[in-house]
């Protein structure tokens, strides 16, 4: 190298190097920091109903305590949190006032807050003879309201029972006991619990109105009436079509309630039918309700007869210019050339096809994972190697009372397992279909992966009503099965219906028998009881 370009190499090192120095004092780092949320994966609290539910999406946690237990003072015994994140508070520590929502930070590159909310159901009552429907116990105010018959004697009450705090723990003074009450003036009582002491204030107040309806729910071909009255007389409802003059009295089979508070079903309704429903209480009928029932509906391809393949070979439940209303894992199965779930010409009736779910292990010796066979109203959205997420329901309306279908199952021994079900490897597996409406705003995400899984819960408080069908063992031949829909409000409309059926039930959690094999053909809803 001659000595000029020697020089000028030189200089451009020394110019390189000085820019290499001043860089670090003038340069914005631009490379973001990871976005990955923080999730509680596990909690549990002392005096626990039942098990709490953690909803990932929201960042909410319901905890569900036992009347008994002092909601202002409460430990938690099971505290666990996404890797190398911190939590502000750590609920391992300490006690927690959860008489209103308990926020919680976790903390990893960025802040997350999590909204723990506690629910606790305590059982309150106030029982006066010749009472109007139920006393009014108010325990945000303190107070408890008597409703009774215009002309009583305010001073000759007769208390029959009184519950105004948590079972065994409360004491309320002066003391009340069944027997003669005077309520022709407010009485106070101190009610005392978990060392908290309470002014209640007890009231009566008469009424005209000895019979009132309160409520009148329509579905489809069902008709849910509430009402009150008085509880010694003979309480229940009556019907008519709207075009109609002549009332039907609802048979008291289909009546239930205590007091003077009641309610009853009406079924073998027609759809699409104004109805008009009163209640009564002995020879008192109430405002009358007009109402019209919901239409019905079939569910789209419940037959399992529309199928079609890619040009790969992966297997899907809609045709090929159909619309998608089911689907399956196959997506995920399909990185290792396997069809979990697959049409099948052995159905029910001989005709069309139907839904073939088997639970197979997908690798070589003990390098891979258990994949269970299934197929669900909703997406298959994407794969996180080698989990699958999944986007649970789809629209839905009306309130069906039954899903009903056909089902053939081959339970094999359960060979594989996780660590939370290892007790049960060797067991015959089990299949599990259930059907569910609840108020999602949206599809309901579904994750395996055990750090960040978000799987159904059926007693998360989305859900408006759930059944469920389970079985282990082996079957000859297809059978019919009703799965009873059990409602946890006859108010709520429902925004979403999931319906999953899986050859493994535990396969969310990679544990099954590997040769499970479920078939399923010809569902439908019933909509009267």
């Amino acid at each position: 190298m001659s000595t000029i370009k020697t020089r000028a190499f030189t200089h451009i090192c020394a110019a390189v190097a000085a820019l290499v120095v001043l860089l670090p004092g003038c340069i914005k780092n631009d490379i973001p920091y990871p976005r990955i949320a923080q999730r509680i994966l596990a909690i549990a609290a002392e005096g626990e109903s039942k098990s709490a539910y953690i909803d990932s999406l929201a960042f909410e946690v319901n905890i569900y305590l036992e009347e008994t237990t002092d909601i202002r003072n409460v430990r938690f015994t099971e505290y666990s949190i996404s890797p190398d994140a911190v939590s502000d508070p750590d609920l391992r520590d300490g006690v927690y006032d959860l008489s209103s929502p308990l926020f919680v930070t976790l903390s990893l590159y960025q802040d997350y807050t999590w909204e723990i909310i506690a629910h606790q159901d305590i059982e309150r009552y106030f029982k006066v003879s010749g009472e109007i429907g139920e006393s009014v116990v108010d325990a945000a105010a303190c107070r408890v309201v008597v409703n009774l018959p215009e002309g009583t004697d305010l001073s000759k009450l007769t208390l029959e029972s009184v519950k105004l705090g948590p079972v065994g723990i409360t004491t309320i003074s002066p003391e009340l006991r069944p027997g003669p009450l005077d309520l022709s003036h407010p009485l106070k009582v101190e009610v005392t619990a978990h060392g908290r002491t309470e002014t209640w204030t007890i009231y009566a107040q008469l009424s005209e109105t000895l019979a009132n309806t309160t409520a009148v729910d329509a579905w489809s071909r069902v008709i849910w009436a509430y009402g009150t009255g008085q509880s010694e007389l003979e309480n229940g409802f009556e019907y008519r079509r709207a075009d109609s003059a002549e009332w039907t009295r609802v048979p008291a089979e289909y009546v239930s309630g205590s007091q003077g508070i009641f309610s009853c079903y009406i079924p073998h309704l027609e759809p699409l039918t104004e109805y008009c429903v009163r209640a009564y209480s002995g020879d008192n009928f109430a405002n009358e309700v007009r109402v019209t029932t919901d239409a019905t509906a079939d569910i789209p391809d419940g037959t399992f007869d529309q199928w079609s393949q890619t040009s790969a070979g992966m297997w899907n439940p809609w045709s090929s210019e159909g619309t998608r209303f089911w689907d399956t894992g196959n997506r995920g199965s399909w990185t290792a050339k396997i069809n979990l779930t697959s049409p099948s010409d052995h159905t029910s009736d001989g005709t069309g096809k139907a839904a073939k779910c088997e639970t197979l292990f997908i690798g070589l010796g003990p390098i891979g994972r258990l994949g269970s066979g299934s197929i669900f109203t909703g997406e298959y959205l994407r794969t996180e190697i080698p989990n699958g997420v999944l986007g649970f329901g789809r629209p839905w309306k009306l309130r069906p009372t039954k899903l009903k279908g056909y089902y053939q199952y081959s339970a094999a021994e359960i060979n594989t397992v996780s660590s939370e079900f290892s007790d049960i490897k060797g067991q015959p597996d089990t299949c599990h279909i259930y059907v569910a409406l609840t108020d999602w705003t949206a599809p309901f995400e579904i994750r395996t992966k055990p750090s960040d899984r978000s799987l159904f819960d059926k007693n998360a408080g989305y859900i408006i009503a759930y059944g469920e069908l389970q079985f282990s063992g082996k079957m000859d031949a297809y059978r019919p099965f009703e799965i009873k829909l059990d409602y946890r409000s006859t108010s709520r409309v429902p925004t979403y219906m999931q319906i999953t059926c899986s050859a493994s039930k535990y396969g969310d959690y990679f544990t099954g028998g590997s040769g499970s094999v479920l078939y399923v053909d010809e569902f439908s809803f019933d909509y009267d009881y």
